[in-house]
């Protein structure tokens, strides 16, 4: 037997061993009406064990974290269109996992888009508290004309009025509609992702301080200078002279600082800090882009310090569920005659608000804009009259599932069903793209979100009469 022939059978048998223990793993399914791994045993209990008190005394402050390892590792509830109770499973499972241990404090960003980077990667790393220091001026790399929001429902029309700039203030003349699609997609991620963060903005880095020192966190520093430490097990042991914090190497309470885009923390933060921390990098270039630096140093202290996952005191999980569930199902109750409804009316208050500034401004007004304002008490009490019924009924909705959470999805990945791609209609259709799960659009009905809630409502109501 030749050496190729021999390589080839050992690679072979490696992919047969390998293929064989993910065979073994727990893979969820569904049977009657509780969630099974594929060994047999249930995952009914997901909750319980990755949020360790959850199952027990609920009115415990005590923060409580995720086993490292055991029997929660053994049972892993997938993503499924045959899962019912999905989106609140999944965001069970985004709570569970979150942590409230470590807050991300961004210390005078001056750019828009690093702005947005960061948000989407702390939430998808599962920090929930992001604290701000404002700067003095925020450089916007994407000016959109007429105020214009951006969300799927327009994003094809934002080539028609944004203006692209760079992050040091010039316009981006040579910017195509692509580019600046894309630009506008990343500020939507973002958008979408403070709905599931805690931001607290500061004034300045002194009040910011106060406010940490107050509430017991160490504060850390990204800082390029000589005098950091390694963000790395032997660099963090060192600066501790062998020790560790309470047998852990992050602290129980920490704070990472990140500074400008061109300096970095102010001296301000760097003296108040209790460690200056860095990465350590191989190559010539010596820093990392403000986005980029923050998602492998957030990276990295997890990785330092598992136990950072799920550390959240059920007080803060419940008040998350509260807020959460109830706007899931308020982005789900409305149907779509309603929701074009809503859209007409809030379209007709912002172009009152429009006339109602150039009255102000002692402008011509002609007489249909005279007629439309002398509408726009009525319309905005039919605009508050929707959304009133929908928080009440959102709330409804999730009542008895706020006290009791099904179990958590605990891998966030997707279910092919479920993938989707943001990119033109056309670009779908093009050869590289065809037949890919994120772009075929599957159709799902069972067990539908949107029919889920509307169905706990209407049962509700029941009770009531």
């Amino acid at each position: 037997m030749n050496s190729s022939t021999s390589s080839f059978l050992a690679g072979a048998a490696c992919t047969a061993a390998a293929l064989l223990l993910y065979q073994s793993l727990c893979i969820t399914r569904r049977v009657g009406d509780k969630l099974f791994t594929k060994s047999g045993g249930p995952c009914g209990s997901c909750s319980a064990k990755i949020s360790g008190d959850q199952s027990g005394d609920q009115s415990t402050s005590k923060q409580t974290t995720k086993p490292a390892d055991g029997a929660a590792a053994e049972a892993t509830c997938f993503d499924s269109p045959d899962l019912d109770q999905r989106i609140i499973r999944k965001a069970e499972g985004a709570i569970c996992k979150r942590t409230s241990r470590l807050i991300i404090v961004v210390e005078r960003c001056t750019n828009d888009h690093n702005y947005s980077a960061i948000l989407r990667t702390a939430e998808a790393l599962g920090v929930q508290n992001i604290w701000i220091i404002s700067p003095q001026t925020i450089n916007a790399t994407l000016e959109l004309d007429n105020n214009q929001g951006t969300d799927e429902s327009n994003i094809d029309k934002i080539a028609e009025n944004a203006t692209m700039r760079r992050s040091s203030g010039p316009i981006v003349r040579a910017a195509t509609d692509t580019e600046k699609k894309d630009r506008a997609m990343h500020h939507l991620y973002a958008r979408k992702a403070t709905e599931w963060l805690t931001v607290r903005d500061f004034e300045d880095t002194k009040t910011c301080i106060e406010s940490l020192r107050e509430e017991g966190y160490q504060i850390w520093a990204t800082d390029l200078g000589q005098e950091a430490s390694c963000l790395t097990e032997d660099g963090i042991r060192q600066h501790l002279g062998g020790g560790t914090y309470d047998g852990k190497l992050i602290p129980n309470k920490v704070a990472i600082v990140f500074g400008t885009e061109a300096v970095g923390c102010t001296t301000e933060m760097l003296n108040a800090a209790d460690l200056r921390v860095y990465l350590p990098l191989r190559g010539f270039a010596d820093s990392l882009n403000l986005s980029v630096a923050t998602a492998l140093v957030v990276h990295q202290m997890f990785v330092l310090d598992p136990s950072l996952e799920g550390a959240m005191t059920e007080e803060e999980r419940r008040e998350l569920r509260q807020a959460w569930y109830a706007k899931l199902a308020s982005q789900r109750l409305l149907s779509s005659a309603d929701k074009k409804r809503r859209g007409k009316l809030t379209a007709y208050l912002e172009r009152c608000a429009e006339i109602e500034k150039k009255m102000k401004a002692g402008e011509v007004i002609y007489k249909e804009e005279r007629v439309k304002w002398s509408k726009m008490d009525a319309k905005r009490a039919e605009l508050n009259a929707i959304e009133e019924k929908l928080a009440a009924d959102s709330k409804k909705a999730v009542k008895e599932l706020v006290d009791n959470p099904p179990s958590p999805i605990t891998d966030m990945r997707r279910a092919d069903e479920h993938r989707i791609c943001f990119v033109g209609k056309n670009t779908k259709k093009a050869s590289p793209w065809q037949d890919m799960p994120a772009t075929r659009k599957i159709a799902v009905t069972k067990y539908a979100t949107a029919a889920f809630f509307r169905e706990r409502v209407a049962t509700n109501e029941e009770k009531k009469d």
